[in-house]
């Protein structure tokens, strides 16, 4: 797969972290300063701080919701009052190292789920994280619990 470069940079996000995954995170400009520690399911002190997984989880969630909602304006389709639940699994691959695995199941009260399936396969394709792993992680994408594909399916076989 070959790389994608940018046409022209919007916005650049800088940070420092010290100490690894039981260390400090910052953002340069200040808006954002974090502690880190392991869980104690990953061998950790399971301390008061947050980790990579947690920021990831709701980094994507939010990329991912912000590029549903522009699709869905776009298309008419009233996305409002809509919530992600986000899962990010860590995990040995069996090769010597560590992969993970994401789950984003969409909750959109007023979309028809073969809607609301559409608008995730095709915010999927448009947001930035999503490009980013594709291939590379493991990602199940549903609507209140149900794979979007099987919407899809059962959709396509009611018409």
């Amino acid at each position: 797969m070959a790389v994608t470069a940018l046409k022209r940079v919007l916005y650049t996000a800088e940070a420092v972290t010290e100490g690894g995954r039981s260390g400090h995170g910052r953002t340069t400009d200040g808006r954002l300063e974090v502690e880190l520690a392991v869980p104690e399911d990953m061998g950790g002190n399971g301390g008061p701080g947050t980790n990579p997984e947690q920021l990831f989880a709701i980094a994507y969630a939010a990329c991912f919701q912000s590029t549903m909602l522009s699709v869905a304006q776009r298309g008419r389709f009233d996305a409002s009052d809509s919530r992600f639940a986000s899962r990010v699994d860590i995990g040995p691959t069996g090769h010597g190292g560590f992969g993970l695995r994401v789950a984003l199941d969409l909750h959109a009260p007023h979309l028809a789920p073969a809607a609301a399936a559409h608008l995730m396969a095709e915010a999927d394709e448009r947001c930035p994280y999503s490009n980013a792993i594709r291939g590379n992680i493991q990602v199940l994408l549903t609507v209140d619990g149900t794979p979007i594909e099987e919407i899809v399916e059962n959709d396509q076989g009611a018409a």
